[in-house]
């Protein structure tokens, strides 16, 4: 588990946060408002039951701004994330969730829906684990109304890490499967 944890940490640190993949990481991090819990479920329903306690910890712990929730046993082959992630977000829905929290999807594998799997903006949502990242919408959208064109942030990321190459990508994430 903690090898889980210290690969997420090092690819935050070393991809999301040096790279500026996501601007508004480095505070949160800073201030040590992210949780980083480990799933060890093996099966669907045990998993979905720890995300409605994480969403419920949010609830009663306002001092963790976001929870990346991290996949240890299941989600491991891409479609079977994406399944999950289907599932989680109805979850949010049918727990009066949505509004409060969003879901965020990282996976070793992600691949945006029709492009190549060797194109380097798949590295936007590439993690060491498959990994759910819950969000507090409110501080999202705090959060966005401060900072200059939020919606060229995608494209940004996309284009950024295509000019980095599909090489160096890789070895960003594979350094954190490794340290």
């Amino acid at each position: 588990m903690e090898n889980i944890i210290k690969a997420t940490q090092c690819w935050l640190d070393s991809v999301i946060i040096e790279h500026n993949i996501c601007p508004f990481a480095k505070q949160e991090r800073d201030k040590g408002r992210i949780r980083f819990f480990v799933s060890q479920a093996e099966e669907m329903s045990q998993m979905l039951e720890q995300l409605v306690l994480e969403w419920e910890r949010l609830d009663e712990q306002p001092e963790i701004e976001t929870t990346l929730f991290m996949l240890a046993h299941i989600g491991h082959d891409f479609n079977e994330y994406l399944d999950i992630l289907e599932i989680a977000n109805q979850l949010l829905i049918e727990q009066d969730c949505e509004g409060i929290y969003q879901l965020a999807s990282f996976h070793p594998n992600y691949c945006f829906a029709g492009s190549d799997d060797e194109d380097p903006a798949n590295y936007t949502n590439r993690s060491p684990y498959p990994t759910l990242h819950i969000i507090r919408e409110k501080s999202l959208e705090q959060a966005l109304q401060n900072y200059p064109e939020p919606e060229l942030i995608p494209v940004r990321n996309i284009e950024y890490c295509q000019t980095l190459g599909l090489e160096k990508m890789q070895q960003m994430l594979a350094k954190c499967m490794t340290d």
